[in-house]
């Protein structure tokens, strides 16, 4: 395994935290990370933005020494502009890795020709592949695809060989097609041909909530990873589960009400002392979506997100939660584990 990809080495099986735009903010990695997450990759971030100097997509790529190995993900279309976006990020934060976007499936995303749009723009994805890897001797170049367009189209195994003749180090691949979305299931059998016949390192993406699946995955998979997103969202201690459970074999006791709002207000405290500290506490509309992610499934949940949804500063938000442990505050939190 190449000595800048440590995280493969001896036999290594390591748990991602999946990149998930407006969500893996610096504050929620923080989170993971404390749970036991291996690899860290930023949201994604426009390369055309971060040349223009946007304060807000340099924020998106602000990491501590803590957050260790670190990649951050960049989306674009133009092969120049993402070499030279990848450069200047290399210069400024060191990551671990550049990460190449190609899975997005998002409008707006595919509207530039970005993301998984250039699933169906081969040459192109190639292009810019090369481009960033050459712009970037010191530094790995690592992708994240789908597995094609839509079903009349897979082409992850295509993909995967153009990416590893250019110079990519490891490759995620997400078993669902951009036309999916997130709806139906990952095709894991697509997952799996890739990564039996591609040199480097593939990491499985889709449909990963629990510890039997990554159990099963390690023991009988090619992939030499997975990666885990939505369900990490509402359950930051999810790789805390995977882990004890799979080295013990028993399950950790989930968080309490209690415990889970302790850990929102601190995951609050992050954002604002941290990268995003330019915005105003008094006014959390901008957090809203990020708290009732981690109140997912936790009891009362279906009362208590309607309420996130009208509190306007933090002094009501304490106050809301509150009232939700004064009803809710004894019962253990939601598990995870099946």
């Amino acid at each position: 395994m190449p000595d800048n990809l440590p995280w493969f080495a001896g036999g290594a099986f390591p748990l991602y935290l999946a990149p998930m735009a407006r969500y893996t903010d610096f504050g929620f990695r923080q989170l993971c990370k404390e749970q036991g997450a291996d690899v860290m990759v930023t949201e994604f971030v426009q390369a055309d933005g971060l040349l223009r100097g946007g304060p807000q997509a340099w924020r998106a790529v602000d990491f501590t020494e803590g957050q260790r190995p670190m990649g951050v993900q960049l989306f674009g279309s133009n092969p120049e502009t993402m070499a030279e976006a990848a450069r200047r990020v290399w210069e400024k934060v060191r990551p671990d890795f550049i990460d190449i976007n190609y899975g997005c499936p998002a409008c707006k995303v595919i509207d530039q020709n970005a993301g998984s749009s250039l699933l169906r723009d081969l040459d192109r994805l190639g292009a810019v592949a090369e481009a960033v890897v050459k712009a970037l001797p010191e530094c790995p170049v690592t992708a994240k695809i789908r597995i094609g367009w839509d079903h009349k189209s897979i082409v992850a195994m295509e993909v995967g060989k153009i990416l590893t003749d250019v110079g990519i180090r490891a490759l995620a691949v997400h078993g669902r097609t951009k036309e999916q979305g997130y709806g139906g299931h990952a095709d894991w059998d697509v997952i799996e041909q890739v990564a039996r016949e591609l040199p480097i390192p593939v990491i499985g993406n889709g449909d990963v909530r629990d510890w039997h699946f990554v159990a099963r995955m390690r023991r009988e998979s090619a992939v030499s990873g997975l990666m885990i997103g939505r369900a990490a969202l509402g359950y930051p201690w999810i790789f805390n589960v995977i882990k004890q459970t799979l080295a013990t074999g028993e399950a950790p006791e989930p968080p309490t009400v209690r415990e889970r709002w302790a850990t929102v207000f601190r995951y609050l405290d992050l954002l604002l002392k941290g990268p995003y500290k330019a915005k105003p506490a008094d006014d959390i509309a901008w957090m809203r979506a990020k708290v009732k992610s981690l109140t997912k499934d936790m009891a009362g949940s279906r009362k208590l997100r309607p309420a996130i949804d009208r509190v306007k500063s933090l002094d009501e938000l304490r106050a809301l939660s509150q009232e939700h442990l004064a009803e809710y505050g004894e019962p253990p939190g939601y598990s995870c584990w099946g």
